[in-house]
């Protein structure tokens, strides 16, 4: 009986070596980031434990985190110094994740051993090979340091994407390795890094759920984003690339009509086809999406011209809010407009928000569902009146489809819609991203209003879609890969306050949007501020009037004849949205025949105690309301303006004088909050706001 039991135990610790033989090791290498710092208990929230939970009975994962480790060898703190590398080797893994580089950006590193990184990096590679030769090893592209990480602007921004650039070169040229992308899960979640640097055990958790992936090949199956739906518009004229996840490896079939193209999911997952340029043919269309275990299949898709609609509440402002709401609704039949209508999940106005949708909010769930529709009475009576209207003139005109893509959120300032690099690396709008709530470079109403959503949050890091960047990164960054025309832009309201930034972040905006569609000469069409009883909004109002004239490729429309003294919606919007397409009409489909402007300043001169003022646009220059020409004004270098008492019309030009300036230097227009100024052109679309110094040039052209 004794030896019995003697044979029973001795074959059970050969079956429990043998067990633990069988088991794959993963071998997490790295610095604080990995060990789990900042985790009250790293040993069930860092990465690697976390790993080990999502991996399974099959895998045994070893965390050799070492916080502040270089991988530089002659940094503050190699890795290849420390016990946890050694215990590394010991280890002999099967599948090493290697995530170093971080603590290489303190300025006693990177500055002065920069050129042995990629030796470095080599042989920590080689010599976990040494240990295991069969070893699959996997390296990282380093977790985000954000901007208030206290090195930041000291040089630890500009090494941070020197070493990434470095690591990339590594694994795509130089040692035959796997890369994983451990910035792209978490760079567009501050809210997940407490300090900064070290993520939170939620942050970890999206480590472990990529590092998972990356080993197993599981990215959850074929998958496209959301914006590829039945009823979409496919811009003509245009390679149409369609992309988006399967698991590792899987081969995708993509077919549009006969067009049949065949890939492969690379090991991060993802995929990407481009198909030809498709001519607006009148006929529907089919795309089909094929993996080995699923079908994914659209279709009544059109070839046409597409739209991106954005902005804040003015751009949102709805048909069944403005006051030709039984017109717009009247005019549906004969036309095919598509609309892809980007609702938020929460109402930006002045009430506190569930503390269920702070959450959702800090995980990009902001915007609710969206798929392309066909317009009937429910869906346009709830889209934008602006880019409704815009639609249908252009659906009109060119007889073809228009896809509408309606991203606005009220309030919004300028600086959300910008992509969170850009304004890393800006010299001047880095700073708008520290200390939301009270950073002066952001309007104070954005800023309270913010705060009272935000109330019911218990999170020192609660984002809030007015912070710089998130709208980009909710609303932009999803729907990036679609191919479009344009843009119309309708916001400035929460930037009027300060003139001189917005004249740094709406070319700045304009930059980040044409990187991200790859696209440098992309339209962008905006509206310039309305009428109301604010009083930065005259100068801000021929602050873009300029800024139109400096971006190539852009262009603005005059509302200010449609404003209201109080309310800062203005209802008339139809004739809004009709500019705007008399621009996309005039300067991107070339319609010769098409006025675009008002009654557009030139130049001024002086003739005696008179100021000439010359105009383009000019044919037909007259008053809108019969009345006489008012608003302008002219200033001596004294720059205190007075009203002109005497206003005549000749040919493309105006004069005007005033009695109480005898040696007049400037003139302006419209210079009042709430414009009444009521000059116009033969078509009946009004002159912006605008002020104006003297030429030397003496003279006047006529109309010919």
């Amino acid at each position: 009986m004794k030896r019995y039991s003697i044979l029973i135990l001795m074959i059970f610790l050969l079956s429990s070596v043998a067990f633990s033989q069988d088991k794959i090791k993963v071998a997490c290498i790295g610095n604080s980031v990995t060990y789990g710092y900042g985790h009250e208990n790293p040993e069930v929230t860092s990465y690697p434990s976390q790993l080990a939970t999502m991996l399974g009975d099959d895998y045994e994962v070893g965390n050799f985190g070492k916080s502040g480790a270089t991988l530089l060898r002659k940094g503050h703190r190699p890795y290849n110094e420390q016990e946890e590398y050694k215990k590394a080797l010991e280890f002999a893994p099967d599948i090493a994740i290697i995530h170093l580089g971080l603590n290489d950006t303190d300025p006693r590193n990177w500055k002065y051993y920069k050129r042995e990184f990629i030796s470095d990096y080599v042989s920590l590679i080689e010599d976990i090979e040494k240990v295991n030769p069969e070893v699959e090893i996997y390296i990282c592209r380093m977790t985000p340091i954000f901007h208030w990480h206290h090195r930041f602007l000291k040089g630890t921004r500009d090494w941070y994407w020197e070493i990434q650039a470095t690591i990339e070169n590594i694994a795509e040229n130089i040692a035959e390795v796997k890369l994983i992308d451990l910035q792209e899960i978490l760079y567009h979640r501050p809210d997940l890094m407490p300090d900064a640097l070290h993520p939170d055990p939620e942050g970890a958790t999206l480590i472990a759920r990529r590092v998972y992936s990356a080993i197993t090949g599981d990215f959850g199956g074929l998958s496209v984003p959301q914006i590829y739906s039945d009823n979409m518009v496919i811009q003509r004229d245009e390679p149409f690339v369609v992309k988006g996840l399967a698991n590792s490896g899987e081969e995708i079939s993509v077919r549009l009509d006969k067009q049949k193209i065949k890939t492969k999911a690379g090991d991060d997952g993802k995929w990407e086809v481009t198909f030809s340029p498709l001519k607006a043919d009148g006929k529907k269309h089919k795309l089909t999406i094929t993996s080995e275990d699923k079908t994914l299949s659209f279709k009544n898709i059109v070839v046409g011209e597409v739209w991106l609609c954005s902005g804040q509440s003015n751009m949102a402002f709805m048909v069944r809010e403005s006051s030709h709401k039984e017109l717009s609704l009247s005019n549906l039949e004969g036309k095919d407009i598509r609309l892809y209508d980007m609702k938020a999940r929460v109402i930006t106005n002045d009430i506190e928000w569930d503390s269920a949708d702070l959450v959702k909010i800090n995980k990009h769930d902001y915007y609710l569902p969206t798929v392309w529709e066909l317009q009937d009475e429910n869906n346009v009576s709830d889209f934008s009146a602006i880019a409704y209207h815009f639609g249908v003139m252009l659906a009109d005109s060119l007889q073809m489809p228009i896809g509408l893509i309606c991203n606005a959120v009220g309030g919004a300032p300028a600086e959300s819609f910008i992509d969170r690099k850009t304004l890393e690396w800006h010299p001047q709008l880095v700073n708008i991203l520290y200390d939301f709530y009270n950073n002066e470079m952001i309007q104070d109403w954005c800023r309270g209003r913010a705060s009272l959503n935000c109330a019911k949050s218990d999170n020192d890091l609660q984002r809030h879609p007015y912070n710089p960047a998130y709208l980009y990164e909710t609303g932009i960054a999803p729907i990036a890969s679609y191919p479009i025309k344009g843009v119309i832009w309708y916001q400035g309201e929460s930037n009027a306050h300060n003139t001189e930034l917005h004249e740094t972040i709406f070319p700045t905006l304009v930059d980040s949007w044409r990187r991200t569609w790859n696209d440098e000469k992309m339209p962008f069409y905006f509206v310039q501020l309305s009428s109301i009883e604010r009083s930065t909004w005259p100068q801000f109002r021929d602050s873009q009037r300029l800024l139109a004239e400096q971006i190539e490729h852009c262009d603005f429309a005059v509302s200010s004849d449609k404003g209201d003294r109080w309310n800062v919606h203005p209802t008339e919007k139809a004739v809004i949205g009709e500019r705007l397409a008399r621009l996309a009409l005039k300067d991107t489909y070339n319609f010769e025949h098409v006025v675009s402007h008002g009654p557009t300043i030139e130049k001024a001169e002086r003739r005696s105690n008179c100021i000439i003022l010359t105009f383009s646009d000019a044919n037909g220059m007259r008053s809108s309301d019969g009345e006489k020409l008012r608003t302008f004004e002219l200033a001596d270098e004294s720059g205190i303006f007075h009203p002109a008492d005497k206003i005549e019309i000749e040919g493309n030009c105006i004069i005007i004088s005033s009695k109480e300036v005898t040696n007049p230097t400037q003139a302006r227009y419209g210079w009042q909050p709430y414009s009444e100024g009521n000059l116009v052109n033969k078509e009946g679309l009004p002159a912006s706001t605008f002020k104006i110094s003297l030429d030397d040039a003496k003279g006047c052209r006529s109309n010919p």
